[in-house]
């Protein structure tokens, strides 16, 4: 939990998809990324961030089961694990839901963790279900 923002990229889609009826090409995928970094990706949706210890990838969420909705906010409606780590380390800040397994992304929502995560060998990140929160405030 945290603050939180939607990258312009999103921002962007949405004005379309209310002012012109055109919906984001990534909306109709079943499937969305959660992606964790160590700095604000920012509205720009800057992968230079992205965690990179040994073991890390994105993790895939099924959109149509992945949140719960709360009224005002979404939580994670499942247990989220990332790959535990075998070397190197991270200090985790922020996490991304984005519309790729890895390389370049359309980054939809990002946002800060409540508190840091240090990770190094054996540790393994991973979300309670609840434990993640996005609102729209």
């Amino acid at each position: 939990k945290g603050d939180m923002s939607l990258s312009n990229t999103t921002e962007n889609a949405v004005l379309k998809m209310f002012l012109q009826g055109t919906d984001p090409s990534y909306r109709a995928g079943a499937t969305q990324y959660l992606a964790l970094f160590t700095a604000d990706p920012g509205e720009t949706a800057s992968l230079a961030s992205e965690a990179d210890y040994t073991g890390y990838s994105r993790v895939a969420l099924t959109k149509a089961s992945a949140w719960t909705d709360g009224g005002s906010s979404f939580t994670n409606a499942a247990l989220v694990q990332f790959g535990a780590c075998t070397a190197g380390n991270n200090t985790i800040s922020h996490f991304a839901v984005v519309d790729t397994a890895s390389g370049a992304v359309n980054m939809m929502i990002s946002g800060a963790l409540s508190g840091n995560l240090a990770v190094s060998s054996g540790i393994q990140p991973q979300f309670a279900a609840g434990a993640l929160s996005v609102g729209a405030d």
